[in-house]
């Protein structure tokens, strides 16, 4: 059994969120097909639901970890087991709806791609709690104070000489991009050392041509600066606030970044204008976009959108896999400020990270961008050992139209109507 189009992936993403937020509402539709809607759609997706670009996902994919709600009962009960007093098991036995809220409140895959990992504690023993309080010191007070020290030296080289060459050599634009552009290289490798990142990459080193385009899986803001250090990409980013911001509308302008705002619906024509103008040139920066559109938490890859699988051009994956044994890379920005992260990344003992420039795909014959984008992600969670879910990441910032959770209650009304009529 399967679904097609990201308009039922989207309408099965809205139902699974509203699982969380009501439970008379709440249920995980991918049951039965006869279950699927096709409900109001997100902005940022409404292109997505034509007939011509049909998108399969498996069974496996959408029952991923999905928990049995059996081991959840007191222990000798079942969900079938003959009815005495009224049990919870009874209650779960009066309608699926009722099993499958159970069961998404226990737990989700949708949720669960946006949770970071703290590591288990392993330091309350008498043995290595002395350990432990050394490495606090060698963290705290002898790599982190050296980490900033370091950085601090790599932003003085920078600006002093960033800015007089921004300044004075406007009228030689080729020379001019060209050092910007081993100057931004050059800061993104201090942020780096700052971490003591220890980052292994795979395949040829992205060139500068035109028509072509990178894509890869999103955990934080420092994918950028991990990429950034070896090539000089021209990202497609969401405008941020405070210091971030200032660097994307001074610094990073430099090497042809495009910023856009999730809240701005015009912003959306005016970037695949950008992009489609960039992709053309001969001496832009190449091009690297986050399909993903929202950092996971490098355990799962969520939906691609399509718009960079519409330009036209050649599409060069990268994947990219940290090691969580000393740091969780994953930036959760509902929960910490990008400073915050960063000072994590700086005193921790270092940033582990493996990444993969697989080789250039173009769209077949007859493909449509949506069966294109999720061949690219097939490829990304396959080399970086990620898992596939159905989900529309851009879900996590906007809240299902309330239609879809009257329709679920109009029909956990007439299943409850339907058993007292029997009876």
């Amino acid at each position: 059994m399967s679904w097609r189009g990201e308009g039922v992936t989207w309408s099965i993403a809205c139902e699974h969120k509203l699982i969380r937020e009501s439970f008379a509402s709440a249920s995980f539709i991918a049951s039965s097909p006869e279950n699927t809607f096709s409900g109001d759609r997100n902005p940022a997706t409404e292109d997505m639901s034509s007939t011509a670009g049909k998108l399969v996902t498996s069974r496996s994919e959408l029952d991923l970890d999905h928990p049995n709600i059996e081991d959840y009962l007191p222990s000798g009960s079942s969900i079938n087991e003959p009815r005495g007093k009224l049990r919870l098991r009874d209650l779960l036995d009066i309608s699926p709806t009722l099993t499958e809220a159970a069961g998404a409140i226990v737990d989700d895959s949708f949720t669960r791609c946006f949770k970071s990992n703290p590591p288990e504690p392993w330091n309350w023993n008498i043995y290595l709690f002395p350990l432990w309080c050394c490495g606090v010191v060698v963290r705290y007070c002898i790599l982190f104070p050296l980490r900033c020290i370091t950085l601090a030296f790599g932003w003085f080289i920078f600006l002093s000489t960033f800015i007089p060459v921004h300044s004075l050599l406007k009228g030689h634009d080729r020379l001019r991009k060209k050092i910007e552009r081993v100057l931004v290289e050059m800061i993104c490798s201090f942020f780096v050392t700052s971490w003591t990142g220890v980052v292994k990459y795979h395949g040829p080193r992205p060139s500068i041509r035109p028509k072509q385009v990178y894509v890869a899986n999103h955990t934080s803001m420092i994918d950028f600066i991990v990429l950034e250090q070896m090539t000089a990409f021209a990202v497609i980013m969401q405008k941020h606030p405070g210091w971030v911001g200032l660097l994307q509308s001074t610094i990073l302008e430099s090497v042809g970044c495009i910023w856009f705002n999730r809240s701005e619906a015009k912003d959306r024509e005016i970037v695949a204008r950008k992009l489609r103008n960039h992709v053309q040139g001969t001496d832009n920066n190449p091009l690297l976009i986050f399909p993903e559109g929202t950092c996971v938490n490098n355990n799962y890859t969520v939906m691609f959108k399509k718009g960079a699988f519409e330009l036209d051009c050649t599409v060069c994956p990268i994947a990219i896999r940290y090691n969580k044994i000393f740091v969780d890379a994953f930036w959760n920005s509902r929960k910490q400020s990008f400073t915050m992260h960063l000072l994590q990344l700086m005193t921790s003992w270092a940033v582990v990270c493996e990444v993969w420039y697989l080789e250039p795909q173009t769209i077949r014959p007859g493909e449509t961008a949506i069966e294109f984008a999720e061949r690219v992600r097939d490829m990304i969670s396959l080399r970086a050992g990620l898992k596939k879910v159905p989900w529309d990441g851009y879900l996590k910032y906007s809240r299902p139209s309330s239609k879809h959770s009257e329709r679920k209650q109009q029909s956990f009304a007439e299943s409850i109507l339907s058993r007292l009529e029997n009876n």
